[in-house]
C-alpha cells in the first residue's frame, strides 16, 4: 500500500518536472519570438499615446484602458485562432504574409521620415467626419482609431511570433501566441498610462508644498512638526516634477524616433530574411559582412554591439529605400487607380433595356 501510494507521488512528481519543463519551453519560446517583435512594439508604445490626447485628466486612462481590452480581443479572438489556422492548412504563406507586413512597416517608417522632412499640417487637427463638439463621440471615434492602428500592429506581432515557432508543435504555438499576446498587451500598455500620466504626476510634484504630507502619509502631523521634513523632500520631489514637465515633450519626440528606427530596422530585416528563405542571399549576405567589416574596425570590447548596430542600421537604410519606393507607388500608382475606380463605380448605369 506504502509502496502504491510513492509510486503515485513519484508518478505526480514527474508529471509536475515535464509541466514545469512545458511552462519553461513556452515561456523561453515566446521570449525569443517577443524579442523579435521590438520594433513593432516600440512603435506601438509610440503611437498610441497620441489618443488620449486633447481629452480631460480623468479620461486618459480609461481610454487607454479601452484600447488595452480592444488590443487584446485583436490578438487572442481574431489574429491568434487565425494564426493557427494558417500555420495547418499553409504554412507556406507565413513567410509572404510576414513579408508584407515588413513592408507595411517599411511604408509608414518612410512616411514619418518624409513628414519630418516636409512637414504638411499637425496630426492633431480634426479631420473630417469628427465630432469635434461632443467629447463622448469624439472619444468613442478615437478609441475606434486607436484599435484598427493596433489591429494592423498586433497582426504584424503575431505574424513574427508565428514565423518564430514555426517548428513547434500545434500547442505549443498556441501557447506562445497567447503569452506573447497577453504579455505585449500588459507591456506597452502599461508604459503607455505610465507615459500619459507622467506629466499629470510632474505638475502635482512641481506644486506640492507638503510633500512629507501627502506621499508619505503623516496627515497627523502638525504642519510646524513636518515643516523639517516637507522641506526637505520638497528639495526633491519639486525639481523631479519640473523635470518631467519640461521632460515629457522632449521624451514623446525622442520616443517617436526610436519607434520609427525600429519600424524601418525589423520591416528591413524582415524583407531580406524573406528573401534569403527563397535562395536571394546576396543582399542579407552583403549586409552581414559589411557590418562584420564595421564591429572589426571597433575595439574588442564594442564589436559585437557596433556589429548588431552596423547591422541594424543596413537593415533600416534598405527599409527607407523600399517604403520610398512603396510611398510613390501608393501615391502615383494605387491612389490614381482606386480613385478611377470609385469614379467610374460612382457613374450612373445607361439603361440598355435589360431593367424594368
Amino acid at each position: 500500500m506504502a509502496s502504491g501510494l510513492f509510486a503515485l507521488l513519484d508518478d505526480v512528481a514527474g508529471i509536475a518536472k515535464v509541466a514545469a519543463a512545458s511552462v519553461d519551453d513556452v515561456v523561453a519560446q515566446a521570449g525569443k519570438a517577443g524579442a523579435k517583435a521590438a520594433g513593432v512594439v516600440i512603435d506601438d508604445a509610440a503611437v498610441t499615446p497620441r489618443y488620449a490626447v486633447g481629452f480631460a485628466a480623468a479620461r486618459e486612462l480609461p481610454i487607454i484602458w479601452r484600447i488595452a481590452l480592444g488590443s487584446l480581443r485583436n490578438k487572442l479572438l481574431f489574429l491568434l485562432p487565425g494564426a493557427l489556422v494558417l500555420a495547418l492548412i499553409a504554412p507556406w504563406a507565413i513567410t509572404p504574409l510576414l513579408m508584407a507586413g515588413g513592408a507595411y512597416l517599411c511604408f509608414e517608417g518612410a512616411e514619418k521620415v518624409l513628414e519630418l522632412m516636409l512637414p504638411h499640417g499637425a496630426h492633431g487637427a480634426a479631420k473630417p467626419g469628427e465630432a469635434a463638439g461632443d467629447p463622448t463621440a469624439l472619444e468613442q471615434q478615437k478609441v475606434a482609431g486607436a484599435i484598427k492602428t493596433d489591429f494592423i500592429l498586433s497582426a504584424e506581432i503575431m505574424a513574427i511570433t508565428l514565423a518564430g515557432v514555426s517548428d513547434q508543435s500545434f500547442w505549443m504555438k498556441a501557447a506562445v501566441l497567447a503569452l506573447v499576446g497577453i504579455g505585449i498587451t500588459v507591456a506597452v500598455y502599461g508604459v503607455v498610462a505610465l507615459i500619459v500620466k507622467a506629466d499629470d504626476v510632474g505638475v502635482a510634484l512641481a506644486a506640492n508644498q507638503r510633500p512629507a504630507t501627502s506621499l508619505l502619509g503623516l496627515r497627523r502631523l502638525e504642519p510646524g512638526e513636518a515643516g523639517g521634513l516637507d522641506r526637505m523632500l520638497g528639495w526633491l520631489t519639486r525639481p523631479v516634477g519640473g523635470g518631467l514637465v519640461r521632460g515629457m515633450p522632449y521624451f514623446l519626440s525622442l520616443l517617436g524616433a526610436v519607434g520609427t528606427a525600429a519600424m524601418l530596422w525589423v520591416g528591413g530585416g524582415i524583407i531580406i530574411h524573406g528573401l534569403e528563405g527563397y535562395g536571394l542571399a546576396g543582399l542579407g549576405h552583403g549586409a552581414h559582412d559589411l557590418a562584420v567589416v564595421a564591429g572589426r574596425a571597433l575595439p574588442a570590447a564594442v564589436a559585437g554591439a557596433g556589429e548588431w548596430l552596423a547591422g541594424a542600421a543596413l537593415a533600416a537604410v534598405f527599409g527607407l529605400v523600399l517604403g520610398g519606393i512603396a510611398i510613390v507607388a501608393m501615391h502615383w500608382l494605387v491612389a490614381p487607380l482606386v480613385k478611377l475606380f470609385r469614379k467610374d463605380a460612382g457613374k450612373p448605369v445607361p439603361d440598355g433595356g435589360h431593367g424594368p
